[in-house]
């Protein structure tokens, strides 16, 4: 059996009840963090500048190193956390090279 769907005009007082429990919910819950912005400096950005050079995708880039997730190149140019062996299939794929230096 469906459900009847019942609207009705709320009343100024209903309005003003339901406006101060929005706001108390957004105050308890926050809204998300905004969406990950490439990063300006390090391996993330040289990622970046390499890709964007070579006119590839993040998607381009992803399957040619063999990573299933396209997000995962997303996710080093903005700085996250990564595998290493991914790191490094990326790098190989944009011709770069992985060292460590003394500093």
């Amino acid at each position: 059996m469906p459900f009847k769907r019942i609207t009705k005009q709320f009343t100024p007082e209903e309005k003003a009840k339901f406006a101060e429990i929005r706001r108390k919910v957004k105050l308890e819950f926050p809204p998300a963090e905004p969406k990950l912005k490439p990063a300006k400096e390090g391996i993330g950005a040289q990622i970046r500048k390499a890709r964007e050079a070579q006119k590839l995708t993040w998607y381009a880039v992803a399957k040619a190193a063999g990573i299933p997730h396209p997000g995962t190149v997303r996710d080093l140019e903005c700085g996250r956390d990564v595998h290493l062996s991914n790191l490094q299939a990326v790098a190989r794929v944009l011709g770069l090279k992985i060292e460590l230096v003394e500093v």
